[in-house]
């Protein structure tokens, strides 16, 4: 009998932390995986762990019965299960209100999805208590016996960190780690009545039976779009593949409000921020020419647009992609031609990329959007220091950010960042977005070698983005928040910003 209560002890451990990063993966296609994302769902799991704990004591105490513990887990493993599917319109509307930039279409699902976790993370909070009430023999031991249940519940804790990001969610997706999780719970709640109450216990194998039928259900993409062609939930992302009408294909991402990657086989400019990344180089001092430009690093490569276009307009040149989601590397290799033989694609961190190469650079872009953000640890003076080592005489470094109409916070800090590393650093507003694309010289340069260089230029393709630059390109406040890795509050500053644009009415 103890053996088992232990058994249960680890299993609800393991379930109630599973469930706090499933909750993660469940609202990542309408919510996205920022820090204010992760911070509510953390923050209220916590809360109902501590209203399980009270009310799991005061249970115990008023019926210390294993029978009331397994009709708990019963009762857990059946919540668990009706989430995905209770969850789907209100994340449907969410996704809506992402898309319209609606603070209140999305904040209200967002809420409302997060009490659906109260009802199973609760009664998961109730198991301990409830356990240690039944296995307590002799007060004189309580402290032993209190200690012992709460280890067994944090090692279940412990495998279930890792349990669904890293195993589950890969393998059969979201919805069916759900249900996975009630069945494990609602099997043990089971097994644990079959002797004490064995009606409830063939009732509870019923429902057993049902939550086993509905894993095997095709419910279709998990986010419907239109003309979508892939859809995939790997470790770190839920990743979509959309096919436009010309064969243009598409890479988005969490809640898809950002497209990643664009490859059509017939254009090979896109239109959009990627194509600036091209002219960076010719920030450089006057004369600058395309054979100058020998090695390129892309961190945040994607599906490959940039190296791709890198390799058409300069050639077979060296080019490493770091991309941290080895599954969007396989989608870029599947959906989007990324097979160049001249490009190496280092699956790992932006920064534990740099630290481990030793190759130099002409070129380091940077475009590790998960937007609307950047990830923090990518926009510190010690992280453009460690770029700056890798660069050649005349390299350069270009960023992707984020800014609204009216509110450049974002781009003014990491100018001011940029600038305590390096001497210069030009803006280029991309027409018709939200995004600006910073570049940062290792020689010290101005706009005027800008327009020197464009002039020389023989590419007609490489002429063309060199003018919409030259027309785009802008000043602005270079005393901006500095980032560093002790403080780099960027996703503050892009929260701020958004909701100011969202609150203030966009057209």
């Amino acid at each position: 009998m103890t053996i088992f209560l232990y058994l249960v002890t680890f299993i609800g451990g393991m379930v109630s932390l599973a469930l706090e990063l499933a909750a993660g993966r469940l609202l990542a296609p309408a919510f996205g995986t920022s820090e204010l994302v992760w911070s509510s769902i953390i923050g209220m799991i916590l809360l109902y762990f501590s209203i399980g704990y009270v009310i799991g004591g005061q249970w115990a105490d008023r019926s210390p019965h294993s029978k009331t513990l397994y009709t708990i887990l019963l009762i857990a493993g059946v919540t668990i299960a009706v989430i995905p599917f209770i969850s789907q319109p209100a994340l449907s509307l969410a996704a809506r209100g992402m898309a319209a930039l609606d603070a209140f279409q999305v904040g209200g699902p967002l809420v409302a999805v997060l009490i659906l976790f109260i009802a199973p993370v609760t009664l998961l909070a109730c198991v301990s208590p409830f356990v240690i009430r039944l296995a307590m023999t002799d007060v004189r031991a309580a402290g032993m016996t209190s200690g012992k249940i709460y280890a067994i519940s944090t090692l279940g804790s412990f495998l279930g960190t890792f349990l669904p990001n890293l195993v589950l969610i890969p393998a059969i997706g979201t919805r069916r780690t759900f249900l996975l999780l009630a069945l494990i719970t609602t099997v043990l709640g089971v097994a644990g009545l079959w002797r004490a109450a064995r009606r409830r216990a063939l009732l509870g194998a019923l429902l057993a039976l049902v939550i086993l039928v509905l894993s095997f259900i095709n419910t279709g993409p998990i986010k419907p779009q239109a003309r979508l062609i892939y859809e995939e939930e790997s470790t770190y992302n839920y990743i979509q593949v959309l096919e436009g009408e010309q064969g243009t294909r598409f890479l988005l991402l969490n809640e898809g409000q950002g497209i990643h990657s664009v490859y059509n086989p017939q254009a090979l400019l896109t239109g959009g921020t990627w194509d600036y990344f091209l002219i960076a180089p010719y920030f450089n001092p006057p004369p600058y020419t395309a054979e100058q430009v020998g090695s390129l690093l892309v961190i945040g490569s994607a599906a490959g647009t940039i190296p791709k276009q890198y390799t058409a307009l300069y050639g077979a040149i060296p080019i490493d992609g770091v991309e941290i989601d080895p599954a969007i590397a396989r989608v870029g290799r599947d959906y989007f031609d990324m097979t160049e033989p001249n490009l190496h694609i280092a699956e790992m961190d932006g920064r534990a990329f740099l630290a481990q190469t030793a190759s130099r650079y002409d070129v380091v872009a940077v475009d590790a959007f998960r937007l609307p953000y950047i990830p923090w640890h990518l926009t510190t003076v010690e992280f453009f220091q460690e770029i700056r080592a890798l660069l050649t005489e005349n390299g350069v470094v270009a960023i992707n950010a984020g800014h609204t109409p009216d509110d450049w916070r974002v781009v003014e800090a990491l100018v001011a960042t940029l600038k305590q590393v390096y001497p210069s650093v030009h803006v280029i507003s991309v027409p018709n977005t939200f995004n600006a694309i910073l570049v940062a010289t290792a020689q010290e340069s101005t706009a005027e070698d800008f327009v020197a260089n464009q002039r020389l230029l023989e590419n007609k393709t490489l002429a063309r983005v060199a003018e919409r630059a030259a027309a785009n390109l802008i000043t602005v406040a270079e005393d901006g928040m500095i980032f560093t890795d002790d403080r780099a509050p960027v996703e503050l500053l892009t929260d701020a910003l958004v909701l100011r644009y969202v609150l203030g009415g966009n057209p």
